[in-house]
């Protein structure tokens, strides 16, 4: 019956299907990967970025406070410590500063969010605000891009070490420690996923929650590409 829940195979497979419009296909990924960037469009690049990862720890504690499973909250909060850092600095956060400032920005002006344009500021806000008003299992579903980011960041600290040769190993650590911390997270967000949307409006809401995350990331790429070339 067409309201019957899919097998999780299947339903996986709706799931990875959105790989496609994940936002590494992107022509600003695309021109980054292949050394194209100037050093303003990098800088643009990482302070808009910032933004995003600023608000990880809210999204995830929305999603805390929307879930009635103590065993399921205590698997999420060890995201927001890995990104504030269990201690000041620690964590994705300040590993993100560190390569904005290797490329020229200094921490006051990426944590005042001078440089963060409309758009990006519009898409990330409107992914918080998703976390925080659907279904828990919904919001952790909008981010299973995890799903598709490792390859991403490995191929990312290999392409920007060849062609930008200021940015130094250190730099890209929020990266070369996010890789193998996102394959543990992916597959936990997964098997939460497949093991809580029982139903087939679940499974649906599921993936348009995917969707709607690449859409949200697009975005903020399309943002940050029109304000680079301004």
């Amino acid at each position: 019956m067409r309201d019957s829940p899919l097998p999780q195979e299947e339903f996986l497979t709706r799931l990875r299907a959105l790989s496609t419009r994940y936002w590494s296909s992107h022509p600003f990924h695309q021109r980054m990967h292949a050394g194209a960037l100037t050093r303003a469009e990098l800088r643009t690049w990482a302070a808009n970025r910032w933004y995003y990862q600023s608000v990880l720890p809210a999204k995830d504690a929305a999603i805390v406070s929307n879930c009635p499973l103590p065993q399921v909250r205590r698997l999420w909060v060890d995201r927001i410590v890995y990104h504030d850092g269990a201690a000041d600095g620690e964590g994705g956060r300040e590993h993100w500063l560190r390569l904005c400032a290797a490329l020229g920005l200094t921490r006051a002006e990426v944590l005042d969010e001078r440089h963060v344009v409309p758009g990006v500021r519009f898409a990330v806000d409107a992914y918080v605000c998703f976390a925080r008003t659907q279904p828990w299992v919904v919001a952790v579903a909008a981010g299973l891009t995890e799903m598709f980011s490792g390859h991403l960041m490995r191929r990312r600290v290999t392409d920007v070490l060849a062609h930008y040769e200021w940015i130094t190993p250190a730099d890209l650590a929020y990266f070369t420690t996010r890789v193998d911390a996102v394959a543990d997270e992916g597959k936990q967000a997964v098997d939460l996923v497949l093991t809580h949307c029982t139903t087939r409006a679940q499974q649906d809401a599921a993936v348009a929650a995917l969707g709607f995350k690449c859409d949200v990331l697009w975005s903020v790429l399309d943002a940050i590409d029109q304000a680079g070339r301004t």
